[in-house]
């Protein structure tokens, strides 16, 4: 009994028969604790005990209790399958602690996964020859020798792919710039959809896809549009007349600018006069995206905005208001206007001819109007914001509507219009308008109703919304 206790395979025996089942239990409890807190080395705890402390057990107990010769065939193949096992282990427990809990914005963040793939295969062959050499005696060497060979020979052929390749890692490891964002470049300006080793693709916006080398962006310099983030603008140049007052010219471009359904809601435009005839309109918009609409809906707008205002945009005069489109006019709205017939020349001096553009804001929330518009062609949509942040139709208005209708009474409006087309409307002053209910009480009281009835169904919208 004493010379067994003595015998060193019986304790390496006893010691893999308790320690196996003791290491199984607390590597269990250990991976239930990280599994709840969804640590990223669960995975590696759950490899210890399924795989690393079973084979370990399993060497032991052939080498040391069994004193079973490690140069034998079923010891080599499980040291084998144990040194595998273990080298996975390593390359998941450093990819766990390093670079799956990496915060935003570091380098260990920001690392490609191509350059993780490349580490691993690394490793991976490193750990294999470490294995052959020291379990099965294999020379490795001369086999590293060759691989080193072949390599320069590849690379002193492959030399321009590869140089394309390595720009690429060496950009894709900087990310000056990440899918989606828009990029001005010599040869493209548009959004980055792709990003591989070798090219970069661009959507031009225009059908077209631009595929740019890897190793032409790293050696030119470009722009990146996004970033930094929600700080894009976009320039626009307008001309217009020398009589033109510039303070009126700016006024009128930051006041349409400032209405664009792209601008950006915490960025106001601004405009400067670059002295002469230019006139220069910075917009902040919410992305490179919204470029060409923004400043296609722009240049729309100043065109109906700076006739109105009487000012000469591209110095060009406007002729839209002559006397015979002004008494044609009268007649669509004579109703309106409770004018006779008799009346229509006299009136006629008074009054103005205007368009607005397609989806041109025609009356805002808050302010006082100072003229009342009546149509003449075209549709306008009156509309009401809701408490949630929506937009609620209240009504459509058409020929012979009018708004504006607090021009006297100089309350603010309630309601934002918007032209759903090219929209013609007659405009009176309110010191005209004045004169001319004085003269028919019957225009007062039409004017008095209709801004109760307007006031009623935008209540009335409201509360159907809401409901």
């Amino acid at each position: 009994m004493t010379d067994l206790f003595g015998d060193p395979w019986f304790l390496w025996a006893v010691g893999v028969s308790i320690g196996l089942p003791v290491t199984l239990v607390l590597l269990t409890e250990l991976r239930n604790a990280l599994s709840r807190r969804g640590s990223a080395l669960t995975p590696a705890v759950g490899l210890i005990r399924n795989y690393v402390a079973p084979l370990g057990a399993l060497l032991l107990l052939l080498t040391e209790a069994n004193e079973v010769s490690a140069e034998t065939t079923p010891v080599r193949v499980i040291a084998t399958v144990f040194g595998f096992v273990v080298l996975v282990l390593l390359l998941s427990g450093f990819n766990a602690t390093l670079f799956q809990g990496a915060p935003e914005g570091t380098w260990r963040k920001r690392i490609p996964s191509i350059f993780l793939d490349v580490a691993r295969f690394a490793v991976i062959a490193v750990g294999l020859a470490v294995i052959l050499s020291f379990v099965w005696g294999a020379d490795v060497g001369g086999l590293f020798t060759a691989l080193g060979v072949t390599s320069i020979v590849l690379g002193l052929a492959l030399q321009n792919s590869v140089g394309q390749i390595v720009s690429g890692l060496l950009l894709l490891f900087e990310q000056p710039f990440q899918l989606d964002d828009w990029l001005d470049t010599p040869s493209a300006r548009g959004r980055v959809v792709e990003v591989n080793w070798r090219a970069t693709h661009v959507d031009t916006g225009g059908g077209g896809l631009q595929i740019m080398p890897n190793s032409v962006l790293a050696a030119a310099s470009f722009t990146n549009l996004s970033r930094p983030p929600a700080d894009h603008s976009i320039s626009v140049t307008s001309v217009f007349a020398l009589e033109d007052p510039p303070d009126e010219v700016c006024a009128m471009l930051s006041r349409v600018a400032s209405t664009l359904p792209q601008r950006r809601l915490n960025a106001a435009p601004k405009a400067v006069a670059m002295g002469g005839l230019e006139y220069r309109t910075s917009i902040p918009v919410r992305s490179p995206a919204d470029d060409f609409a923004a400043k296609t809906t722009f240049l729309r707008w100043i065109w109906y905005a700076s006739r109105r205002a009487e000012l000469h945009l591209d110095e060009a005069e406007d002729d839209f208001s002559t006397p015979e489109r002004v008494t044609d006019a009268l007649h669509v709205t004579a109703s309106a206007l409770r004018l006779h017939p008799t009346d229509l020349d006299e009136v006629a001096a008074h009054v103005r001819l205007t368009r607005f553009g397609a989806d041109e804001s025609v009356q805002r929330p808050g302010e006082v109007p100072t003229q009342m518009m009546f149509i003449v062609k075209g549709r306008i949509r009156l509309s009401a914001p809701h408490d949630d942040g929506a937009t609620v139709t209240v009504a459509t208005l058409e020929s012979g509507d009018f708004l504006g209708q607090t021009t006297l009474t100089r309350e603010p409006v309630q309601a934002a219009a918007h032209a759903l087309e090219e929209v013609t409307v007659l405009q009176i002053g309110r010191r005209h308008l004045e004169d001319l209910v004085m003269r028919n009480p019957l225009l007062l009281q039409e004017i008095g109703r209709a801004i109760e009835e307007r006031r009623a169904m935008m209540h009335g919208a409201l509360a159907a919304a809401a409901d």
